[in-house]
């Protein structure tokens, strides 16, 4: 029994500590609010739902963690952008669907390194790419729906990705980073056996 409330005791530790880490990283996405400059999507989003993916053991929290914390924080950047509340908008689909499957990279993830974080990143800025301007593309409000139309889109949209991936790599350092530096110092966040960077 007391092996049970070991198990039970360094599983919550460990989700608390990881939930917190996550609120206070997105937090920083909302102190850009209303300045949407060359900057625009350099957030911690995508970096979140790597580490959510390679870090909780639970599927659960780590798929509606991240998505949850996107939901709320769109929320406030969209009122901070639009000046009302939204809570859906055009293409929410795309993106969730986008950053889902990010999160399923980030649980590829066995043993945390530089390179893994960053292949994981690369890969699933290209995936965000994909779907959410595919999702642009088919609503055709922005682009007129036919090839040379899906060409622009995704062209155009380079930069904005150029910058979720700067940001990916950013706030993946500071998350692996320092998760990893925090299993170190603190053995009860560590699963046995879990491969060390």
């Amino acid at each position: 029994m007391t092996s049970t409330n070991n198990y039970t005791n360094k599983v919550n530790t460990r989700n608390l500590i990881l939930i917190l880490i996550i609120i206070t990283v997105a937090l920083l996405r909302i102190f850009n609010v209303g300045k949407f400059g060359d900057w625009a999507n350099f957030t911690p989003v995508g970096a979140i739902a790597l580490f959510a993916g390679t870090y909780f053991k639970d599927r659960w929290a780590a798929y509606s963690t991240p998505l949850l914390v996107l939901f709320l924080s769109d929320i406030i950047v969209n009122y901070g952008y639009f000046g009302k509340v939204i809570l859906f908008y055009d293409g929410i689909f795309w993106v969730y669907f986008a950053f889902a499957l990010m999160v399923l990279i980030g649980s590829f993830i066995k043993r945390v390194s530089v390179l893994s974080v960053i292949a994981a990143a690369l890969s699933s800025v290209i995936i965000h790419w994909l779907l959410t301007n595919f999702g642009v593309w088919l609503g055709g409000k922005l682009y007129p729906r036919n090839l040379q139309g899906l060409i622009d889109c995704y062209i155009l949209a380079i930069p904005f990705e150029k910058n979720l991936l700067l940001g990916s790599l950013a706030y993946g350092g500071i998350l692996y980073g320092g998760f990893e530096w925090a299993k170190r110092h603190f053995p009860n966040l560590k699963w046995s056996g879990e491969l060390s960077s």
